[in-house]
């Protein structure tokens, strides 16, 4: 058994929800924590008897991506830009991500993946004199499909 770098799974997210191709970039520079909060929904019940029922019966899932420092040449900054810039509501914010186990069995240049259908929130611009900032969280809406994902070639194949 060995320990699993951090770099080793990755996360890449659609810049280009409403294009004909999805254009994945992968999310990390500028961020030294990017972590799935599972939002589990717990329900916990005591009987009589004094004996405890508990149970969890969904995820709703959140990420905060924090800092996003935005670089003009990218296609998530286009993304956000745009969230920003339009004032974007309702199906304008979905989007999906994909989360690549590049510790996983490589297979033909693809690792396995799930790839999940997000809400991106932004949640503030500006920032400070160390660049044009736009941070965002990104709400997971449940929707989720197991696949593989080439990070060379940026394609997923569902299983």
């Amino acid at each position: 058994m060995a320990k699993i770098k951090r770099e080793l799974f990755k996360t890449f997210i659609n810049c280009t929800p409403s294009g004909e191709a999805a254009t994945y970039e992968v999310l990390g520079e500028d961020l030294e924590d990017l972590s799935v909060e599972m939002g589990a929904n717990v329900n916990k019940k005591s009987n009589i008897l004094g004996e405890n029922s508990i149970s969890i019966d969904r995820y709703e899932k959140t990420a905060s991506v924090s800092p996003y420092k935005a670089d003009s040449g990218t296609a998530l900054f286009t993304f956000l830009k745009g969230i920003i810039d339009e004032e974007k509501t309702l199906d304008d914010l979905k989007t999906d991500v994909i989360h690549v186990d590049v510790f996983g069995t490589e297979t033909t240049g693809a690792y396995p993946a799930y790839k999940e259908n997000v809400i991106v929130e932004v949640t503030s611009y500006g920032g400070n004199t160390e660049g044009f900032q736009i941070p965002f969280n990104l709400h997971f809406t449940g929707s989720r499909v197991k696949g593989t994902f080439n990070p060379a070639t940026k394609a997923f194949t569902a299983l």
